[in-house]
């Protein structure tokens, strides 16, 4: 009699068990489904922050483009200036010693 009593006391532990596997399994297919929901939104928001670094890359590059220009420019118009003032300082000595 007491083997009956512990056989059915293990098949109720199974029984339960085999329950608590299946409401595992019905939470784990819950947690599949809001990962790929999630997967999915983070491929969203992915793709529109790529979207918008190709925009600003492309913005910077031309103002990067446009500061060497302009910087270049600048060293051109310095070295003009420098043998300008140079020459002026030359013709100056060069006129109070006599030189010339």
């Amino acid at each position: 009699m007491a083997s009956a009593a512990t056989e059915m006391d293990v098949e109720a532990r199974i029984a339960r068990l085999e329950s608590d596997v299946s409401h595992m399994r019905s939470d784990l297919a819950d947690v599949k489904l809001d990962v790929r929901a999630l997967r999915a939104r983070l491929d969203e928001v992915s793709d529109r922050h790529t979207d918008g670094l190709n925009a600003l890359d492309a913005k910077l590059t031309a103002r990067i483009d446009t500061l060497q220009r302009d910087v270049a420019s600048a060293k051109v118009w310095a070295l003009l200036l420098y043998i300008t003032l140079a020459g002026a300082m030359y013709a100056t000595l060069a006129r109070t010693m006599g030189w010339i």
